[in-house]
């Protein structure tokens, strides 16, 4: 272990979470990870035995008591949040950036305050030409902050307050919004779907009266054939590329087609 390096306390669940702790224990120690409520006594603890401890958060999913974020003052706890604050505030910034369809991804570093996602931000950038893709947007913006964070947090700048009045907000995700409806959607906005809804809270549709998870679906290019495939409002076509079969394990379309059509 090398005693030089700096020490952080690391809160945060999920796939956020995970990106952005690989980057960051690339440079610091990481004391402690914390991953609900019940860690935040841990925190306070380990905190006030070694006040150089640094915090650092990415979507942890629990608000953060005044009495824990004042042990960090003044460089407060470092909060990784994925979007070009004060836009998208709240618990779905990705997912609601690519239902908005959204073709750049943002990420801010901010401090912790006890409003969410409301505190001065130390770093922000826009990242362009990134894939729709879910995941592939999780890893590039956790990354992005995590090592801003690497290469400044030894000389922090003085944080920039949020203008109020061009907050935005988004609320979280849940299982009603799962079934998709084509058919009264667009073909863009039935795929900005299927690509947010990946992981939680799962883009369902039923095929042949199959309920499936659909796992990969594109827009059907001229001249393609495909197995599987959705008509949406305006007319245009997705290529279906994998499901889940309710109970059943994940195939390609050729395979569902194969076995649930009658």
């Amino acid at each position: 272990m090398d005693n030089n390096r700096e020490k952080i306390i690391f809160l945060g669940n999920g796939m956020l979470a995970d990106y952005a702790l690989k980057k960051l224990e690339q440079k610091f120690e990481i004391v402690f990870h914390a991953r609900n409520k019940a860690d935040l006594d841990e925190v306070c603890r380990l905190k006030k035995e070694d006040p150089s401890l640094h915090g650092v958060l990415a979507s942890f999913g629990v608000m953060v008591p005044v009495s824990v974020l004042e042990l960090f003052e003044p460089e407060g706890i470092l909060n990784i949040h994925p979007s070009l604050l004060p836009a998208y505030r709240g618990a779905s910034p990705i997912e609601s950036a690519i239902l908005d369809g959204d073709d750049e991804f943002s990420v801010s570093v901010m401090k912790l305050v006890k409003a969410m996602d409301a505190g001065p931000v130390y770093y922000q950038t826009t990242l362009s030409d990134l894939p729709i893709d879910k995941g592939e947007i999780y890893k590039a913006l956790a990354e992005t902050g995590a090592e801003w964070i690497c290469d400044n947090l030894a000389t922090l700048p003085e944080p920039v307050l949020q203008d109020e009045t061009k907050a935005s907000f988004c609320g979280k995700l849940d299982k009603s919004m799962s079934l998709i409806t084509p058919e009264k959607d667009s073909a863009k906005q039935t795929l900005r779907k299927i690509v947010a809804f990946q992981g939680y809270p799962k883009p369902k549709y039923a095929f042949f009266g199959v309920n499936c998870i659909i796992l990969g679906a594109h827009a059907l290019k001229t001249g393609e054939k495909a197995f599987l495939t959705l008509k949406c409002a305006d007319g245009q076509i997705l290529a279906i590329d994998k499901v889940q079969p309710e109970g059943r394990k994940a195939m390609d379309a050729k395979a569902f087609l194969n076995g649930y059509k009658k």
